[in-house]
């Protein structure tokens, strides 16, 4: 998944209410997931290059990641992480804002009809 959509449906509540709610906590631990492994597994850091920062420690059972370096790297880390993060929600909200009449004309059919398939998705937002 991209994880400029992870962040979107908070980013939604944002731009439209003014306020967030907890209901796209699972769509944010996943997009921070994600960036953690950009950067201390995928060594897509331009600070840390070509460097693992982080081990599996039993792919088979589990995803839990320890990380193999020091406390001053694992800060430097967080900072990317969340500064990835941050760029994907600000560029999640520059695209709602660009869309917000698809955005809100998805959301009167919903009001009405509670349900959509992908193909009735498609066809309001290709309009």
């Amino acid at each position: 998944m991209n994880i400029i959509a992870l962040p979107s449906p908070e980013a939604a509540e944002e731009l439209v209410f003014n306020s967030i709610t907890t209901g796209a906590s699972n769509d944010i631990e996943q997009a921070t997931r994600i960036a953690r492994a950009m950067v201390t597994r995928f060594c897509m850091s331009e600070n840390f290059g070509m460097t693992a920062l982080e081990t599996i420690n039993n792919p088979y059972l589990s995803a839990d990641a320890t990380l193999t370096c020091s406390s001053e790297t694992a800060a430097k880390v967080d900072e990317e992480v969340i500064a990835i993060i941050k760029k994907a929600h600000d560029k999640a909200i520059s695209i709602l804002k660009e869309n917000q009449g698809k955005l809100h004309e998805l959301a009167r059919y919903l009001l009405e009809k509670e349900t959509m398939s992908g193909e009735e998705f498609l066809e309001i937002l290709n309009r």
